[in-house]
């Protein structure tokens, strides 16, 4: 079942556990790259469908089951690269998440449908889709799991490769998300929290980097720390970790969250 876009559904919404794992995973639209030299000689694959991707997508499937809430950026919403399989249903199958959505970024048509997806165990009250300023074709995912002014706020986004675009972008997102007290915030950011942008956007959101410290790009052989999971910090982490799972060009990055009760709708 699709949880729907703009969609309230406060008297159906799930109360989620004390504790709860999450992951962010930017999958290359299921792509398996080992070298640079595969962005050249494997490059059909981001624009023709092939038997490996959907070999390879089942691969992933079988970490996603392992968590609660994941986060997917470079997924595809179905297209002819794809097979006309739209990539954030077929995995929220696969891995038996009973609730999922996407948010189509850059619609090429027939070519392809470039998106965030996002998939749940728990039914949110709330889904807006948002665009980012800054660059064409990135975008954000806010999913609302409550009923009151404490209620988890979770952020699902893929900034843009340039530092002024990402600057917009983060300052659009601060707006958003600043006076909640319960916000995660995970995706693909393309830059360290060093970056001074993402430091400023921390320091206004009160928020905590439990999750900034290991390289996640490329897969191979990680140099870069560009995938991330930003938590506010009444939220207690109890763990992180990058996974050793290089299915796609980007490491996964995994979280264990503790919710206070005012944030589960618990009085």
């Amino acid at each position: 079942m699709t949880a729907n876009p703009d969609k309230d559904v406060r008297t159906r919404h799930s109360i989620l556990p004390q504790r709860f794992h999450l992951l962010s995973y930017n999958i290359q639209v299921g792509v398996d790259t080992r070298h640079y030299r595969e962005y050249i000689t494997k490059g059909w694959k981001h624009v023709l469908p092939h038997r490996e991707r959907m070999v390879n997508l089942n691969r992933m499937s079988a970490l996603l089951s392992q968590f609660d809430m994941v986060s997917l950026q470079e997924v595809d919403a179905g297209s002819l690269r794809s097979g006309f399989v739209d990539i954030t249903e077929y995995l929220a199958h696969r891995a038996g998440f009973p609730y999922w959505d996407h948010q189509v970024n850059r619609n090429i048509g027939v070519i392809a449908r470039h998106s965030n997806g996002f998939l749940s165990r728990f039914r949110p009250t709330k889904i807006t889709h948002h665009k980012l300023p800054g660059s064409p074709g990135r975008g954000a995912m806010l999913l609302e799991f409550g009923t009151h002014s404490e209620a988890l706020l979770l952020c699902s986004a893929h900034l843009a490769l340039g530092r002024r675009a990402r600057k917009k972008q983060l300052v659009f997102l601060s707006e958003l998300l600043s006076n909640h007290p319960h916000v995660v915030l995970m995706g693909d950011f393309n830059a360290a929290c060093e970056a001074p942008e993402i430091r400023s956007f921390i320091q206004t959101c009160d928020m905590s980097e439990p999750a900034c410290t290991q390289p996640t790009f490329p897969s191979w052989r990680p140099v870069k720390k560009i995938d991330h999971i930003l938590v506010s910090r009444k939220l207690q982490v109890i763990g992180t970790k990058v996974l050793d799972y290089p299915l796609s060009d980007h490491l996964p990055v995994s979280l264990e969250l503790e919710l206070p009760d005012s944030a589960r709708d618990v009085a």
